[in-house]
């Protein structure tokens, strides 16, 4: 790997590794930088896995904008990258005349930002559609276009690709301190690695403004927003299709209930301003105040079926909007920050638009290459296929009839697929997020020690040095006999 780049993208979430895929096209030296020890730790691994419609933000932002040419653009994206992606549609109900007014609004603004589909239904067909939803609902606003989709998966399918089409990743590169020189940035990790680029696009989620401090722009400030969640076994599946909101608050659109992609059910997320921006914890009142709200929304589904609880954090700037511009100190710095609701929704026009910027700084010519890959091999899924298409995968690699996760259906051929694949899995989240071993009802009680064992023989690690999710996390402490 050479360590001098044409561009440096710092942040290997979402926003960053699809911006990193849509350079790869181009004849450009990319690094992709992250912190972290893989892709997707950051809020991108931990959100609503919403796509919005788009009816939400204000008229005239880049949140309004990019949210909708976004959401239109990621069916045809995650078909290309085989990331599961479902158009399920939203609903925001109302629960009494005050709210009417309220979808009302909602629905000019949704107007406003062309929306497609957009309506408001009654008590009636709200109930057809949602049997499950409160009967007191009075109607709702009804949005076609809403869908869902593995924000993980996502990160993890355009990191790939990016890597695939020439792209450097490096992991645990903590940027501490950049310099700037008349032709090229100067950027060094906490530990003293040194890489450059003759430009840079941050895209360092909820440090952002961290990050941009360090070339001396104080021009935005991002404050961590936590957001925590329950999620349902998929035993809860079809206790709604769409996803619920109630009325949006000054905070955000408020508490949800929706089905993932995997056919789980997510309740949340709270909403709280904090200081610490590594600050992931769970708490009594937020996990109970989020349960308590979506009783009025949904009061059938199961709390018994909580399989676990988790928290993220939004990168909430003080700007109101996303911060997508050069940077007002360097036009060769690009920011792609603040990018909080609904950033996963904007996030492909949000690169695209990135790419743009980045054009229109860079000085030389900006040529394709001829055998740029859009795509990804699809991951083989043991659990999706036919009898004989299991038959005839095991008869190729016997690893494929191993079954590791029994809740998940993942046997260890596809853990070896994710730890070998560009960017692949090095620590026990990382398989988690590309297999789902480890995402079930047991939540690794039973297969952890096993998918510990394949990392261990795949990296050529002794087991002690295998980690949950990167330094400072090891699971075995050492031997006992």
């Amino acid at each position: 790997m050479t360590e001098n780049y044409d561009v440096a993208v710092i942040g290997a979430g979402v926003i960053g590794t699809l911006i990193a895929r849509s350079l790869s096209r181009y004849n450009l030296r990319v690094a992709l930088l992250e912190k972290l020890h893989d892709v997707a730790q950051g809020t991108t691994k931990a959100n609503s896995a919403i796509v919005h419609a788009g009816f939400d933000a204000k008229p005239g932002t880049f949140k309004a904008k990019y949210n909708v040419r976004g959401a239109a653009m990621m069916p045809e994206l995650c078909q290309t990258l085989h990331v599961p992606y479902a158009n399920n549609g939203a609903l925001v109900l109302g629960f009494d005349d005050d709210d009417v007014p309220v979808l009302e609004s909602l629905l000019e603004r949704g107007r406003r930002n062309k929306v497609p589909g957009l309506r408001l239904i009654g008590k009636e067909e709200l109930l057809a559609m949602e049997p499950n939803v409160n009967p007191c609902a009075v109607g709702a606003l009804y949005a076609p276009s809403g869908g869902i989709v593995s924000p993980f998966d996502l990160a993890i399918a355009a990191a790939e690709c990016a890597v695939a089409n020439g792209v450097d990743f490096y992991r645990d590169f903590d940027v501490a301190r950049i310099n700037q020189h008349d032709t090229h940035f100067s950027i060094y990790s906490a530990a003293g690695k040194k890489r450059t680029a003759k430009l840079v696009v941050n895209a360092a989620g909820v440090h952002a403004d961290d990050v941009a401090h360090l070339v001396g722009d104080d021009s935005f400030h991002i404050s961590p927003r936590r957001g925590e969640y329950l999620l349902l076994d998929n035993t809860q599946a079809g206790v709604v299709n769409a996803t619920i909101f109630q009325c949006p608050s000054d905070m955000g659109k408020g508490v949800l209930i929706t089905p993932t992609v995997h056919h789980n059910i997510l309740i949340g997320p709270s909403a709280d301003d904090i200081d610490v921006k590594d600050d992931l914890s769970t708490t009594d009142p937020g996990l109970k105040g989020i349960q308590t709200t979506m009783r009025l929304s949904v009061p059938g589904y199961q709390i018994k079926d909580v399989i676990t609880s988790f928290s993220g954090l939004r990168a909430h700037s003080n700007t109101g909007d996303f911060v997508l511009r050069p940077s007002l100190i360097d036009p060769r710095f690009i920011h792609a920050a603040g990018i909080e609701s609904p950033g996963l929704s904007a996030s492909p026009a949000i690169a695209a638009y990135v790419v743009k910027l980045f054009a229109d700084v860079w000085e030389e010519e900006l040529s394709e290459k001829t055998n740029w890959n859009p795509g990804r091999p699809k991951p083989l899924r043991i659990k999706e296929l036919s009898r004989e298409e299991r038959r005839e995968a095991i008869k190729k690699r016997p690893e494929y009839g191993r079954i590791v996760c029994r809740c998940e259906t993942v046997s260890e051929g596809e853990i070896i697929d994710a730890i070998r694949a560009p960017a692949g899995a090095r620590d026990m989240d990382g398989v988690k997020r590309r297999t789902r071993a480890g995402m079930g009802r047991c939540q690794a009680g039973f297969c952890g020690t096993k998918v510990l064992e394949i990392l261990s023989r795949e990296l050529q690690l002794p087991p002690q040095e295998i980690t949950k999710f990167g330094a400072g996390s090891q699971i075995l402490l050492g031997k006992t006999k």
